[in-house]
């Protein structure tokens, strides 16, 4: 996979913060960066197969009639 680079603007604060942290898990702050991203984005990823496999499996069961309840009868108080 092609790498690319980016520009990204902090507070001096939060790169001071960043190589301390960075420097602890023996990494950049390019690196650490890499990773979280790399992560986040995975995370999203799976949330959305999730999320799509869930909706299909809900108008499935609706195509079948097998939901009896209402929206209102999971509300009722």
């Amino acid at each position: 996979m092609t790498k690319r680079n980016i520009t990204l603007q902090l507070d001096e604060e939060v790169i001071q913060q960043a190589k301390v942290l960075a420097a602890r898990r023996g990494t950049s702050i390019s690196g650490l960066l890499a990773r979280q991203l790399t992560e986040l984005t995975a995370a999203d990823e799976r949330y959305q197969r999730a999320r799509a496999h869930a909706l299909r499996s809900m108008d499935e069961a609706i195509e079948r009639g097998g939901i009896s309840w209402r929206r209102e009868d999971l509300y009722e108080r």
